[in-house]
């Protein structure tokens, strides 16, 4: 167990990326059962994120989620802020549980979108469990270059 958080564990987040707003979870690998079993639909809420010419595209896989379960929303400061929550299945008394792998609880991943995001056209979709936020990009204006014609 290492008190030190990995930057390199199978995870696609770059330490130096300024945009990147990922949380270092201390207490991830401490034998906590309720701890790490609230913040496991956290830490596997995956997101991707990829720039096309026209947009920023952000792809998440949230399985078993309805999309009114599911919060996408853009904060004053430019930050793409996705979030929601996996309630935990009812029980019942006469159920004889054998294994509990699916995750349940809060998630809640932040993004700082960069300055040519158009904060007023953001479009969000979900289809079969993958949540795709798009958000458009403002086109880039080239410098206007003015010849100078040279005397002499």
């Amino acid at each position: 167990m290492s008190l030190i958080p990995s930057f390199s564990g199978g995870r696609r987040s770059n330490v130096f990326d300024p945009f990147s707003l990922d949380v270092w979870d201390p207490f991830k690998d401490f034998p906590f059962p309720e701890l790490s079993r609230e913040n496991s639909a956290f830490v596997s809420t995956r997101v991707d994120w990829k720039e096309t010419p026209e947009a920023h595209v952000f792809t998440a896989d949230i399985p078993g989620l309805k999309k009114d379960e599911v919060k996408v929303e853009i904060e004053d400061d430019r930050v793409l802020q996705i979030s929601g929550e996996r309630n935990v299945e009812k029980e019942d008394k006469n159920d004889k549980w054998h294994r509990v792998e699916r995750s349940s609880g809060k998630f809640l991943r932040k993004f700082r979108l960069p300055e040519n995001a158009k904060m007023d056209q953001v479009k969000a979709s979900m289809e079969n469990g993958v949540l795709t936020v798009t958000v458009p990009k403002e086109e880039v204006k080239k410098p206007e270059v003015k010849s100078i014609e040279i005397s002499g």
